[in-house]
């Protein structure tokens, strides 16, 4: 499987070492996994310009968008791994999401996404991971990506190297467990049902209201306001 990888921190702790156990899997040789750090691979805020809502390449980082994108709309599974910052993904994380307004359901959604699936990964030493989770998955379900895979855990340590050994092979054998069920997946990747009321709910509104052009310019190039379908 090709994998794109998203990292919330460049900090190589719980989160990246479950990553990578994940990875490895999942995917059978190192050159189809792609991974970016952040906020290497992101430094700079969203200016909240709005240019990407009339054509994502007019973002003024979009040298940073570009490769991003390229690789997860090349890959068959994308994987954010962030720690729990303040109950939440971490600020690097959050400065990724935004940049990726331009492909949320209302306005360009990029229709590989779906039938791709997603990986969100996220460790705490203590609590906040469900939250973390879910400021993740909004967005998957947003971009139109057909399956949405979660794993949270406390890890009741500061690092890698304190988590118990109880902990880890707990941790294993969920990783082993959850790799399966991607694996079994990837035949037959459809919409969950989330992704599919909110591509409808979406394209009545389109067709109802018209409110931004370039929106609705999209969706009919596509033929998704008639019969064409992105799955």
């Amino acid at each position: 499987m090709k994998i794109a990888v998203i990292y919330g921190t460049e900090r190589k702790g719980s989160t990246y070492n479950i990553a990578q156990l994940f990875i490895s899997k999942l995917s059978d040789a190192k050159e189809d996994v792609t991974e970016f750090f952040l906020p290497t691979s992101m430094p700079n805020f969203c200016r909240g310009c709005f240019m990407c809502f009339n054509e994502s390449s007019n973002c003024p980082d979009y040298k940073y968008v570009k490769p991003i994108l390229d690789a997860m709309l090349n890959a068959d599974i994308l994987i954010f791994a962030s720690p729990v910052y303040v109950y939440h993904v971490t600020g690097q994380m959050k400065t990724f999401l935004d940049h990726f307004a331009f492909q949320w359901m209302v306005h360009k959604p990029n229709e590989k996404m779906f039938k791709k699936q997603a990986l969100i990964i996220s460790t705490a030493a203590g609590g906040g991971t469900k939250s973390t989770m879910k400021d993740l998955k909004d967005s998957m379900i947003y971009w139109g990506v057909a399956k949405t895979h979660t794993y949270g855990v406390n890890v009741a340590a500061g690092s890698w190297n304190h988590v118990s050994d109880k902990k880890k092979t707990e941790i294993k054998n969920t990783v082993d467990k959850l790799s399966t069920k991607i694996k079994n997946n990837s035949s037959h990747i459809k919409p969950c049902l989330k992704v599919k009321t909110l591509f409808y709910g979406m394209r009545f509104f389109h067709k109802k209201f018209g409110v931004n052009k370039p929106d609705v310019e999209y969706w009919e190039n596509k033929g998704w306001l008639y019969k064409t379908r992105p799955w």
